[in-house]
């Protein structure tokens, strides 16, 4: 059987001795845990502590002060309160994908939570504001560029909150932001079709800018697909398709400047209102 046994190493010195000595003390020290400065606290004071370090900007120290209130006031309404806090730190924080995590656990351990439209609000907005980039004027990529998978999920996200909780406070908003994603889905498709015809891939300029007209209504991204249409067809020397399309362009978007100014009219796009 193998085995160990920790002896003195015969004839060493008395300074390896020392240094081995200090060593095991260092090491021994170090798995010595820092005190707990919470331990005394009730859980009324971690909680107002929480909340200032998250007013202040601090959520990396807001965050770890939610989670020791939620294993303290555990079954209460304010470890509840607790979860959707350190929920809002880590979105705020950057931390989307913990963000999410905490709000599908809050809304697994308590569906019937008078907070469940606000948990339902802010898991929308966590993936609203992280991949659709309202904020994007500083890097100026347009929405459409963007991976539109969490647009889709947010998207789910509200329209629960508005099925389930019409009347909630949330709910309008929520609804002005389903039509934003929906906009940008549209949008995201054209944005395709455009690289397509950009690259002389007529065809599938032609594929994409049909998908966007088969599969959304009353988006302002459509006008630049039938565009997209008409000039594929042109390309492709299909006449009797081309002309139809201009008609069709012509009467669904009587003040369009796609026909006299081709793509330079996307210069102002849709989301800037927002």
């Amino acid at each position: 059987m193998f085995s160990t046994k920790l002896s003195v190493v015969p004839n060493a010195s008395p300074l390896v001795a020392a240094v081995c000595a200090l060593s095991f003390l260092v090491a021994g020290c170090s798995t010595t845990p820092a005190p707990d400065k919470t331990a005394s606290w009730s859980p009324n004071k971690i909680y107002a502590e929480a909340k200032d370090e998250a007013g202040s900007g601090a959520y990396d120290k807001a965050i770890p002060l939610y989670e020791k209130l939620e294993g303290r006031a555990a079954g209460t309404p304010l470890a509840q309160q607790a979860q959707l806090d350190k929920a809002y730190a880590q979105y705020k924080g950057g931390e989307q994908a913990q963000a999410i995590a905490t709000l599908d656990r809050f809304m697994k351990l308590h569906p019937a939570s008078p907070a469940l439209d606000y948990a339902l609000y802010l898991k929308g907005l966590v993936n609203f504001n992280d991949n659709l980039g309202i904020f994007s004027i500083i890097s100026r990529q347009d929405l459409s560029e963007r991976d539109q998978k969490a647009a889709k999920e947010s998207f789910e996200s509200f329209k629960e909150l508005v099925a389930r909780f019409p009347e909630s406070r949330y709910a309008p908003d929520s609804r002005l932001r389903m039509t934003y994603i929906v906009n940008s889905l549209a949008q995201s498709e054209v944005h395709v079709a455009r690289y397509y015809y950009s690259r002389g891939a007529y065809v599938a300029a032609i594929n994409r800018a049909q998908t966007a007209i088969a599969d959304y209504r009353d988006v302002p991204a459509l006008e630049e697909a039938t565009y997209i249409l008409y000039k594929s067809y042109d390309a492709l020397g299909m006449t009797e398709l081309r002309d139809d399309t201009r008609r069709i362009l012509e009467k669904t978007y009587p003040q369009s400047h796609y026909m006299s100014k081709g793509f330079k009219s996307a210069d102002n796009p849709w989301y800037k209102f927002w």
